[in-house]
């Protein structure tokens, strides 16, 4: 089963409007998530907690790192650039952070609230390679600009 990203963005909407709080955002975006595609084997947020890292958030799946120095990892580099992550091999990218062993691919999105502050980044792991492209970046991006301000 693939993501409708613009139903997903509906039903999101739906269940976010009228929130505020990052963290019950971000569970519910998560939530809804996890459960839109088979290809989503990890799907959780990390979140700025100090200038340079990163602490997990909420999640669903398997246990993620509690802890991701921006420097280190694909989320790092996704809260270190600012730019969007897509990684076809986990196992080609330096740095990686093995947190789980099933992970094969990942996409990692920045996000970033209404005043341009970031506040963490999406993480989406797959036990598939290569199992994430452009389209997955667009439709994340919008959901996250649509319940946290800009993406």
């Amino acid at each position: 089963m693939r993501v409708d990203y613009p139903t997903l963005a509906k039903t999101v909407a739906a269940l976010t409007a009228g929130e505020h709080d990052p963290v019950a955002l971000m569970a519910t975006v998560v939530c809804e998530l996890h459960h839109a595609d088979d290809r989503f084997d990890w799907t959780g947020f990390y979140r700025v907690v100090a200038p340079g890292v990163l602490k997990i958030g909420p999640y669903q799946g398997g246990h993620g790192c509690l802890t991701i120095p921006f420097d280190r990892g694909v989320c790092g580099a996704a809260a270190r650039t600012g730019k969007v992550q897509i990684v076809a091999d986990v196992e080609a990218f330096a740095g990686h952070i093995a947190c789980s062993s099933t992970t094969r691919s990942e996409i990692v999105l920045p996000v970033w609230d209404a005043d341009g502050q970031l506040l963490g980044v999406l993480d989406v792991d797959s036990d598939r390679p290569e199992a994430f492209e452009q389209a997955d970046a667009e439709g994340l991006g919008a959901i996250l600009r649509q319940v946290f301000g800009r993406a």
